[in-house]
């Protein structure tokens, strides 16, 4: 699908530009800067550390006036007499001004009992006294911090973890909803022209739409606004861009959020974010809330009773469900779900009251293709003369998200080839690399390798060619992509049913290379895998899921909610050995015809292995040439007119 870069309408403190509230981060940051500071800074004096002999050679000469002993740590702060000659003698003339305020010096000594000794025998002997303070000092910023540090430690880090699983918002906000809110008027730059395709889709989704735009329109009929649509369809087809153009059209508050936003390893957390989510959309109705990926909290309850359930992905549904259509009403909210995974889901979710409607988005076909190339293709420089009916007629089974993927890869590919606008040819060798894999044109293989390559290949494509209901042929490659040494590239019919007649010439094509190996090298080879594996899974199709067999006709072993069959087959034994040689049968039969096709043009496609050798490349104007025009009229032919 197609998709204009929006502009970031949502600022609800969690994206964009913070809200401008207080957050808790400053304070934690003030309560630390402030402990640190407590800690750290000392507003004492400094001073001069001198050894213990040193202040006792003091002491005697008389140079001391006070000492203040610290009993609990054995230091001695000691005060110089005022004599400026004493003071230069003890502090030298570079430190005096350093050391201006008392005390000056400072000492560790052996204990107070030595000090008070050693002080009272030398008052003793010369009289002068001196005076000595003992003081027990205790630092209460160590006391806290070897006290209470481990406890702030393991808080801060509980309260870190709790914002991180809890999305920023702490501990007490963890039931809070996580859904992102467009406000009315802040309009997202999506609308339904940017979505490409997908016309039966958006006529569901606009209705919805028009009913929040216009709601008297339906309610004078007695008609009622549909509580919820469910968007259903494979990965890449657009879904989630159609709820965003949903929201640039309504108007009106839209709700997005994930159904991954629910789950969380707090016991009751799911069922409180569901709760809020449709408290808030009780404020802002009307309103829409789109849940994308639904299935991660809404599959099927207790499907294996065995293993034990997760109780809360399980209450976290059950409060979807009452919130959606329960006791309570919710008027004026409507639910837009996208999955691809809709076989999973709990049948209460899909009832109508809850989802209303489930809107198919398939894989888009050739026409819708050709829409959606036409709007990736807006912001490209491309050749004029680009044909786009052929490029939507050459991605079969693309979805939005491939052709989109194309388109770019495209441009990249004729920037590496200093292009100035991008042609048909780059198209294709997008489309090629998508497909088939990055081009590995130095891959080492010997001639043999090559010649053998050659000869699968063309095996593919003789067959292919004389079969009426095998796709028709496009290219045949021996340049390896990826894992595949070769590739035969087909353009399938985009048809709704395939008879008996068409899977079996599909199988007979597919095992059109082993068959040349067999006929014209006399050895096969390994390089049959990825075919044999397609040609075994077609044949079981046929047998087990489509009554395709000769003895199992009509009966289908098919479990369209893939869960029924996990640990028993749904047949015996016997039918078991049945439906294995029925495949063997199957696959065997179409192997001998495609070795018979081989033998009897075996020099038309000697004559195709050998330009495949020579070209590596070749296209199906070549070989037409050898094996001459198809019998059959298929819209193959407008394609190989235009190349």
């Amino acid at each position: 699908m197609a998709e204009k870069k929006p502009e970031n309408p949502i600022n609800n403190g969690k994206n964009g530009k913070p809200s401008g509230g207080f957050s808790l981060t400053w304070f934690y940051i003030a309560i630390a800067t402030a402990l640190i500071f407590t800690i750290f800074y000392d507003d004492s004096a400094p001073m001069k550390e001198v050894q213990y002999s040193d202040l006792q050679e003091y002491i005697k000469d008389g140079y001391i006036d006070k000492i203040v002993v610290v009993t609990n740590t054995n230091h001695a702060e000691v005060s110089l007499v005022d004599d400026s000659t004493v003071i230069y003698n003890v502090l030298g003339a570079a430190d005096v001004k350093k050391y201006s305020k008392k005390p000056q010096i400072q000492s560790q000594i052996p204990s107070p009992e030595k000090l008070d000794d050693f002080v009272a025998s030398v008052t003793e002997k010369s009289g002068r006294k001196i005076d000595i303070k003992y003081e027990e000092r205790k630092d209460y910023a160590s006391t806290f911090l070897w006290t209470f540090g481990p406890i702030l430690v393991f808080i801060a880090i509980w309260i870190i973890m709790s914002r991180r699983m809890t999305g920023g918002g702490g501990i007490f906000s963890v039931g809070r909803s996580k859904a992102q809110i467009i406000e009315k008027g802040n309009k997202m730059n999506v609308t339904f022209k940017d979505v490409a395709g997908l016309s039966e889709a958006k006529q569901e989704v606009q209705e919805i739409v028009e009913f929040l735009k216009n709601p008297k329109k339906y309610t004078d009929l007695g008609g009622k606004i549909p509580k919820g649509a469910l968007l259903v369809g494979p990965p890449g087809t657009g879904k989630t861009l159609l709820a965003k153009a949903v929201a640039g059209e309504a108007n009106v508050p839209f709700f997005s959020l994930s159904g991954s936003d629910f789950v969380e390893m707090f016991v009751g957390v799911g069922a409180s974010r569901v709760r809020d989510l449709f408290r808030q959309a009780k404020d802002k109705s009307p309103c829409i809330i789109f849940i994308d990926e639904i299935d991660a909290v809404g599959r099927a309850r207790g499907k294996n009773p065995a293993f034990n359930a997760n109780d809360e992905r399980e209450n976290t549904l059950n409060q979807l469900l009452t919130e959606m259509d329960g006791f309570g009403t919710n008027s004026g909210i409507i639910v837009l779900a996208a999955t691809n995974r809709a076989d999973i889901l709990d049948k209460a979710l899909l009832r109508a009251g809850r989802f209303d409607r489930q809107i198919s988005v398939d894989l888009p076909d050739v026409h819708e293709r050709k829409e959606i190339f036409e709007v990736h293709l807006r912001p490209i420089k491309y050749a004029e003369d680009l044909d786009i009916d052929l490029l939507a007629k050459q991605t079969p089974g693309f979805s939005g998200a491939d052709i989109a993927n194309v388109c770019n890869e495209a441009a990249l590919i004729a920037a590496r080839r200093d292009k100035k606008v991008v042609d048909r040819q780059d198209f294709t060798d997008a489309v090629d690399r998508i497909i088939g894999g990055l081009e590995k044109k130095n891959k080492i293989t010997t001639a043999e390798e090559k010649r053998a390559i050659a000869v699968h290949e063309a095996g593919h494509a003789s067959v292919s060619w004389l079969l009426e209901y095998a796709n028709p042929l496009v290219k045949v490659t021996i340049v390896p992509r990826g894992k595949a040494l070769g590739a035969a590239w087909y353009l399938p019919e985009e048809r709704q049913l395939t008879t008996t007649e068409q899977m079996l010439d599909e199988m007979c094509a597919l095992l059109g290379g082993r068959a040349a190996e067999q006929v014209v090298l006399g050895r096969i080879s390994t390089g049959a895998l990825n075919d044999l594996e397609r040609a075994t899974k077609m044949a079981y199709s046929m047998v087990v899921y489509y009554g395709m067999s000769e003895k199992l006709k009509n009966i289908s072993y098919f479990d369209s909610t893939q869960q029924d069959y996990s640990f028993t087959k749904p047949y015996s034994d016997k039918t078991s050995e049945i439906i294995d040689n029925e495949i063997k049968s199957i696959v065997q039969t179409q192997f001998d015809r495609a070795v018979k096709i081989i033998t009897d043009n075996k020099e038309r496609h000697g004559e195709l292995a050998s330009i495949l050798v020579e070209k590596e490349v070749i296209y199906a104007d070549d070989v037409e040439r050898i094996f001459g025009a198809r019998p059959w009229k298929t819209r193959m032919d407008e394609i190989t007119a235009k190349q």
